[in-house]
């Protein structure tokens, strides 16, 4: 079929196969040009989340950078009809048959990570897949809107929102490079506490007791979730709105985790990443504003990461001599986002951003190209990496 992109907003509805397995072989290529590792890394490792974004980057790296098995879980949707699969169907297919290609042995299991028949599945075929020995990483990095009790049929959406009070900012048309004003009324309890039921951190230490019941995590285990804090200019909105209640959450979680694991050395890390374009971020009022003016101002600063660089640099951290967390025991793959001269610059762009500066200001195009990407597109609509 002729496949095009059809943008709603914030999402696409369609995917590109060709262009997905394009994307996924670039992230492949980064992650075997990178430095052999001085010290040795994972070798059995378990994403939650393995299709795109962080999940997808972690899985690359393990596997290509340090030759890791994979086991990856995610809920997508295949091919019906005219109907395209998602694209986080065909980065799990590229994954495969890049991985069948002489890579570490690899296999991608379909379904709901927070059903808790998936999660006993998965430990199953985890226990004859990695015969070599027990899990050593697992990789959470969930970023599901809804969540449904398979027992009940109760479901839960997550919102973003802010709370307390309304919040009034800046906000970016990405498509038409248009500034202007957004209000959001603040979340109702109710609302909050579905955000955090479903981007919280109950999932991932339902996974870790699972894993733990059934022996299959290895001694000195380490599990890694992620977060966001951002500069105080999207906190009404990310850190201190139902998003950031459900980030909470999660350290909080990640402190139980811990509690769980350090009987055998295990160590469980929030990892606080840098702001990247993910199907997530584009739905964040005033976030797609923000991110186009850091990745102007890193990109000329010579800083800018994508996912893939990022999950790199995590795993030297993990897996080198330079292993440091701040004050709440999270790992910081932020900090170049956060330098006190990135942050002043994209604070003076902040103050003259309007729809006709925007394209001296900001990385419109950038931004464009990183969500086109996103489902194997390029800017122009056609195939990502054709021509």
């Amino acid at each position: 079929m002729d496949i095009k992109p059809r943008i709603k907003g914030f999402i696409c509805t369609t995917a590109h196969p060709e262009g997905c397995l394009r994307r996924v072989e670039e992230d492949v290529r980064l992650a075997r040009a990178d430095a052999p590792p001085s010290h040795p890394g994972p070798k059995r490792v378990l994403v939650i989340g393995a299709s795109a974004g962080y999940g997808l980057a972690c899985r690359v790296t393990a596997a290509f950078t340090y030759g890791a098995e994979t086991l990856g879980l995610s809920l997508e949707r295949e091919e019906s009809g005219n109907r395209t699969a998602s694209a986080g169907w065909y980065n799990n297919e590229a994954f495969a048959a890049l991985a069948a290609r002489g890579g570490p042995r690899a296999e991608t299991l379909n379904g709901d990570a927070f059903d808790p028949s998936v999660r006993a599945e998965t430990a199953e075929k985890a226990r004859a897949f990695f015969t070599g020995g027990q899990i050593d990483l697992v990789i959470y990095s969930l970023a599901a809107p809804r969540r449904t009790d398979p027992a009940t049929g109760e479901s839960w959406r997550s919102v973003i929102k802010p709370l307390g009070a309304p919040f009034s900012g800046q906000h970016l048309d990405v498509w038409t490079g248009e500034v202007s004003r957004v209000t959001l009324e603040p979340a109702a309890e109710e609302e909050t506490a579905a955000t955090v039921k479903v981007m919280g951190g109950g999932g991932w230490l339902d996974w870790i007791e699972t894993l733990t019941a059934a022996g299959l995590l290895a001694d000195r285990c380490q599990t890694v979730s992620f977060s966001y804090i951002g500069p105080e200019k999207t906190h009404a909105i990310y850190k201190n709105g139902t998003i950031g209640r459900a980030k909470e959450d999660l350290e909080h979680r990640c402190a139980d985790i811990n509690a769980l694991l350090a009987s055998r050395g295990g160590r469980a890390f929030v990892s606080v990443n840098k702001a990247l374009v993910t199907q997530a971020s584009a739905a964040i009022p005033v976030v797609p504003l923000y991110i186009s003016l850091l990745y102007r101002v890193m990109k000329d600063a010579g800083l800018h990461e994508g996912c893939q660089e990022q999950a790199q640099r995590l795993f030297s951290l993990l897996y080198g001599d330079a292993l440091k967390t701040d004050e709440a025991g999270r790992l910081r793959l932020d900090d170049r986002e956060m330098r006190p001269d990135i942050q002043a610059e994209v604070d003076r762009r902040w103050t003259l951003a309007d729809t006709a500066s925007m394209p001296e200001l900001a990385d419109l195009e950038g931004y464009r190209a990183d969500f086109m990407r996103l489902f194997g597109f390029a800017p122009d609509g056609g195939v990502y990496g054709g021509g």
